[in-house]
């Protein structure tokens, strides 16, 4: 075998080198081979290398930096710092700078980490007691230097954080210190304080609760009650926590500042979304104010202790207009995502705020249960030596080792005098206890107390007592502690953020904002009929009605095609548009239309509204023909008004005797932009005009009558005998509007215009 591998191996050298070699990819399947396999003892497969570092360094940002544990709620570097603040505890305020040094003990990555991250607890104000400039989250200035401000444990901190005897204990990065793996925390600090982290290929966003409200969860967590906790903002605001869902990942919060009316045109915000402060909520204004997308005079901030922004309004905007404007297009409102992402079994998971309330409510009774097996532990020890010291002192046992001339004699002789009273005991005697017993001093034997030493046991038994009651009813005594914490520190910790509800207490959303409806009218939408363009940027040409930049519009074009578009500054909308105009969702404006189908050659009216549509899809009208043609259209505000036209037919059919037909849209219901309509006529029409004024009016009055329409046939089409005869006068307009040449034209009932200025339209 080796003399055929070094014959393949000297082939191998004779064979001429290539001048290019294909770079080695990454092969699953090769992985664990050998590399001679592959002919090049010296490969390096950099892509596998790549690969397992790449691993190694995620799960690392993921485990020891950027997503909190769900035990203790806390990062690495929080939780290292807590435990380098209460190595330095002893009541009296440390310097941050201070800190930072002891904390590089266990931190690897700096002092410059170490600062963010002390900083961002001690403005929690929750864990950390802070003294000093340590900035503002209303405004946003940073703190100072850490030199120059100072920190200790809170109270809390010291009384629900840190637990020794029930703390598990790693070696530090560089094996000479010891750190916690996570703190036994009988409290959910996560969701008090909130966390928000990025790692590699996950994030972790968790919004911060009320302290009294967690704590009235836990408690309903043990009682096996329903858990709704809500979010609680430090910089308050109202928030709609409708799709909340429990904080679980997919939920939203949109949260609104809270802003009053002082005047007409004056508004003061006193409360701002979380995650803004007053100088990011500014610029937002100020950029809005830029785009014109709202109207500002000018803008102050007063903001101290407590958060107080003026702003001015222009004598023409109205506070209650400028209102849902500040919500729809600033950061007065926000929507924010929790994303509850933990390290919980040593693994990054998605859990609910409703699954860490239950998790972290189990965890403080196993917490406090341990805690309670281990005084009991404690206690049964002390009443052991202390029946034990009472008994050797008392029977005088002390004196048989007298006699005793070796260690293991003395040894013995006491383990002998204390055989009769081992019944007493709890637990066996062992050598540990007559080594201890052997280290009393004679001046405490000889004034030892009997009395005293009956108290003392009698004192651990009650005690002991007292802790097995506790275990055996330990949800109760975790309840109770609970409540204690409440009492202690829920004081000035009440709720800020109001929630959007109803009167009965139902979670109800935020009105509605259409970002289109309130932005400001600040431009003129403008129509280049020759050409078929439209826009705001078109000052030269038509100007149709003023508009915003948020909004659409509606074109109507000759070909019976109708197309909603968003709103530019240039855009082709056809040549000779029936009509253009702003577009507004739930218009209720009403079309009136009369058109020829170019395949039966009838002529068909119909009424119509827009509805609901997709921009920039194109809608017919009608059926698609070379032949169709739209003799009338015209649209009005409302559906009580409606046009009255007069329909001429072509003066060479020699059968029909009325060549003139006179028509109500009255008559027709509301249809869908899509149907076919009814019927007028199938004669050949010469053109379609509106009547006249006169006849508008007779018409409006017989609405009031219900008059029926004409029942129109394809064999005999006329008037009602009863109608006033305006076929000469209908004539004379015909001429009249003939003779003009006009081209097609929206009418409009609302207007002043003579049925000259009216259009028509002709073969």
């Amino acid at each position: 075998m080796a003399e055929k591998e070094n014959s393949e191996g000297k082939e191998e050298s004779e064979e001429p080198m290539q001048s290019t070699q294909p770079t080695p990819r990454f092969d699953p399947e090769a992985l664990g081979q050998d590399l001679s396999e592959k002919n090049n003892d010296d490969a390096i497969y950099v892509d596998d290398m790549y690969g397992d570092w790449f691993l190694d360094y995620a799960s690392y940002v993921i485990l020891e930096r950027a997503v909190p544990h769900a035990d203790d709620g806390l990062k690495p570097v929080q939780r290292r710092i807590l435990h380098s603040m209460k190595e330095l505890e002893d009541g009296r305020y440390n310097k941050v700078a201070n800190i930072i040094g002891n904390t590089m003990k266990y931190h690897p990555h700096g002092d410059a980490s170490i600062g963010d991250a002390i900083i961002q607890l001690g403005q929690k104000d929750l864990l950390i007691d802070t003294q000093g400039n340590w900035g503002n989250v209303l405004t946003g200035d940073s703190a100072a230097a850490p030199r120059y401000i100072e920190a200790r444990l809170t109270p809390f901190a010291l009384e629900v954080v840190f637990s020794p005897k029930v703390t598990n204990w790693s070696s530090s990065y560089d094996g000479r210190n010891k750190e916690p793996v996570t703190f036994p925390v009988k409290f959910p600090v996560l969701l008090a304080q909130g966390a928000e982290g990025i790692a590699v290929g996950l994030s972790t966003k968790i919004l911060p609760h009320n302290f009294n409200e967690i704590l009235d969860a836990m408690i309903g967590g043990l009682r096996k009650s329903p858990i709704n906790l809500l979010p609680d903002f430090p910089q308050g605001g109202i928030a709609d926590c409708t799709d909340y869902n429990g904080g679980a990942r997919g939920g939203r919060v949109r949260v609104r500042a809270r802003i009053e009316k002082v005047k007409k045109h004056l508004l003061k915000i006193t409360e701002i979304p979380f995650g803004t402060t007053t100088t990011s909520l500014i610029d937002s204004i100020l950029s809005a104010n830029d785009k014109s997308k709202i109207k500002i005079s000018k803008i102050e901030d007063n903001t101290a202790e407590f958060v107080e922004v003026m702003v001015h309004l222009p004598s023409a905007v109205s506070a209650e207009d400028a209102l849902p404007a500040l919500y729809a297009f600033t950061d007065c409102e926000i929507s924010l995502a929790p994303n509850a992402c933990v390290i919980h079994n040593n693994h990054p998971q998605f859990l609910s705020v409703n699954d860490l309330i239950k998790s972290s409510a189990n965890l403080t009774r196993d917490l406090l249960k341990n805690e309670l097996e281990i005084k009991l532990g404690e206690l049964e020890e002390k009443w052991h030596f202390a029946s034990l010291e009472k008994i050797f002192i008392e029977k005088r046992i002390y004196r048989d080792i007298e006699k005793e001339e070796t260690w293991e004699g003395v040894i013995s002789a006491v383990d002998k005098g204390l055989k009769p009273y081992v019944e007493v005991f709890k637990r066996a005697i062992t050598q540990d206890d007559i080594l201890r017993l052997l280290e009393i001093k004679i001046k405490r034997i000889s004034k030892y107390d009997s009395f005293r030493a009956d108290e003392q046991i009698l004192g651990f038994e009650e005690e002991i007592k007292e802790v097995e009651g506790h275990l055996s009813q330990i949800t109760r005594f975790a309840v109770r502690y609970l409540k204690d914490l409440k009492k202690k520190y829920g004081k000035g910790r009440e709720r800020k953020t109001e929630i959007s509800r109803a009167e009965d207490g139902e979670l109800v959303p935020f009105d509605k904002i259409v970002a289109s409806q309130v932005v400001v009218a600040n431009e003129t939408l403008y129509l280049n009929r020759k050409d078929g363009f439209a826009g705001f940027s078109l000052k030269k040409d038509e100007a149709i009605e003023k508009c915003s930049t948020l909004d659409d519009i509606v074109v109507f074009g000759k070909d019976g095609v109708m197309k909603v578009m968003k709103m530019a500054d240039k855009m082709f909308v056809g040549k000779s548009p029936l009509r253009v105009a702003v577009f507004r969702r739930d218009d209720p404006k009403v079309y009136n239309m009369v058109y020829r189908d170019g395949k039966s050659g009838r002529l068909y009216a119909k009424k119509f509204m827009i509805g609901g549509v997709t921009r920039d899809k194109e809608y017919p009208l009608f059926k698609t023909h070379s032949k169709s043609r739209i003799f009338f259209f015209s649209v009005h505000d409302s559906e009580k008004k409606n046009s009255n036209i007069l329909v001429h037919l072509d003066q060479e059919l020699k059968r029909v005797r009325e060549k003139v037909i006179e028509f109500d849209f009255a008559w027709l219901e509301i249809q869908g932009r899509g149907v076919k309509g009814s019927t007028l006529t199938a004669h050949k029409v010469d053109r379609v005009v509106n009547a006249p004024r006169e006849n508008c009016d007779q018409a409006e009055q017989g609405d009031e009558k219900k008059k029926d329409p004409p029942k129109l046939t394809q064999k005999k089409e006329q008037q009602d005998n009863s109608k006033p005869n305006a076929t000469d006068e209908a004539d004379k307009v015909a001429q009249e509007v003939k003779s003009q040449k006009a081209e097609p034209e929206v009418i409009n009932e609302n207007s002043e215009k003579t049925e000259k200025e009216q259009g028509t339209f002709d073969f």
